[in-house]
């Protein structure tokens, strides 16, 4: 009996990157598997509004899904 286990590969961090634009914009590119991941908190399919924070101090920034209006 041969016995077959599926391998299921979560990605919870990669390498992206913050780079600013000839125009002055900034923009925060992320990998690809990072954001196609099934566990990934976005579902996106063109662009969504996102809310970016940080706190003084700290290296870390927050995105999350934009609910305001």
């Amino acid at each position: 009996m041969l016995n077959c286990q599926a391998v299921v590969t979560m990605v919870s961090e990669g390498r992206g990157r913050l780079f600013r634009r000839k125009d002055g914009k900034y923009l925060v590119y992320l990998p690809k598997d990072l954001a196609e991941d099934s566990m990934f908190p976005f579902k996106v399919t063109d662009s969504i509004f996102v809310k970016v924070s940080f706190a003084l101090g700290d290296s870390k920034v927050l995105i999350e899904k934009w609910t305001g209006s």
